[in-house]
């Protein structure tokens, strides 16, 4: 297999996408009266993303997956308890290898809800609990609309940018527009079933949007100056640690936890990735305009842990014989 079709193998078009609109916005970033309509977009756009995944979390697979309670648990407290935690610790490494703002969006970082989507289809590819994937991202997901602001608001507080405001902004965004999308659901749901491609495309050309407006507004204010190649490089490092420590840490608790094969894959995948989706509208209502560098580190995050999660479900798949197949694969993480 030649180089580039292993790289277009593990390579997520839709980062490239990302970059590119990155790129687009260092060469022509949006100033003057093209910014504020700019972020006015983002703004309408942010509502709109959380509107639709209200609109889509079901009720009924979400109280389904309540009998994996112990599951759910583990996926919830290495989301929201053992992700801060590595990011707190990570504080250590300011100044002398990271920088503030750099390290403000790692901890950003571990703040995110599980992912989703990708979770969802690799616990499919590696032979696990489906259903007890989709109710763990959702619950990780309704929970992060409350607890991520919460969590930044404590840990990352002025530092970040983070300020009443702030809060109320983030009720306004991303609260209000998430609980509509729940109340609504009786009559849009059945729509929202059978245009899920269509609103998957509004979903991520949102977010394209938002990136845009974010890395516009870190341009103008010449946020770049800081992130160095070798910071940039430095804090690649921290986040190949972060990504191994929690793999290892979640099979670990999910072996000891004496759970089934299936539901230790759920554990594993769900317990140790982060939603791009949902930190990136986030971090644009937190940081305001320091939003571009908060970004890098859940952007450099999200394509790592879809390469690394892909090719453990991969190899789960291929020997689904036994429960130990899990602990032999989760050995192979940092590889």
């Amino acid at each position: 297999m030649s180089v580039v079709r292993r790289l277009t193998r593990f390579l997520d078009p839709y980062i490239v996408l990302l970059l590119g609109t990155v790129g687009l916005a260092a060469l022509l970033p949006a100033s003057g009266p093209a910014a504020g309509a700019v972020d006015g977009a983002a703004t309408g756009f942010i509502g709109l993303l959380f509107f639709l995944y209200g609109a889509r979390l079901s009720t009924r697979e979400a109280l389904d997956g309540l009998r994996r309670w112990r599951l759910h648990l583990a996926v919830l407290a290495a989301t929201f308890a053992v992700f801060p935690l590595f990011g707190l610790a990570a504080r250590g490494l300011v100044p002398w290898l990271i920088t503030d703002d750099l390290y403000d969006g790692l901890l950003f970082l571990c703040l995110v809800p599980s992912t989703v989507q990708s979770s969802i289809a690799m616990t499919s590819l590696a032979r696990g609990n489906v259903p007890a994937a989709i109710a763990a991202g959702s619950f990780s997901s309704v929970l992060g609309v409350l607890l991520t602001p919460l969590l930044a608001a404590v840990l990352i507080g002025s530092s970040g940018g983070f300020s009443s405001d702030s809060l109320l902004a983030i009720c306004g965004q991303l609260l209000l527009p998430f609980l509509l999308g729940q109340l609504l659901r009786r009559w849009i749901g059945g729509f929202v079933r059978r245009h899920r491609r269509v609103l998957s495309l509004v979903d991520r050309g949102s977010i394209l949007v938002v990136v845009y407006a974010a890395f516009s507004q870190g341009m103008n204010a010449g946020v770049w100056q800081e992130a160095s190649w070798r910071r940039l490089l430095a804090l690649f490092g921290v986040e190949v640690l972060l990504l191994a420590a929690l793999l290892l840490l979640t099979a670990w608790v999910a072996r000891r936890l004496r759970l089934p094969r299936e539901d230790r894959i759920v554990v594993v995948l769900a317990g140790s990735q982060k939603s791009l989706a949902a930190g990136l509208p986030m971090a644009s209502v937190i940081f305001q305009g320091q939003a571009a560098l908060a970004v890098l580190p859940l952007m450099m995050f999200h394509q790592m842990q879809l390469i690394v999660c892909a090719y453990l479900a991969k190899r789960w798949s291929d020997d689904p014989e036994g429960p130990e197949g899990t602990d032999s694969a989760s050995r192979s993480a940092p590889a």
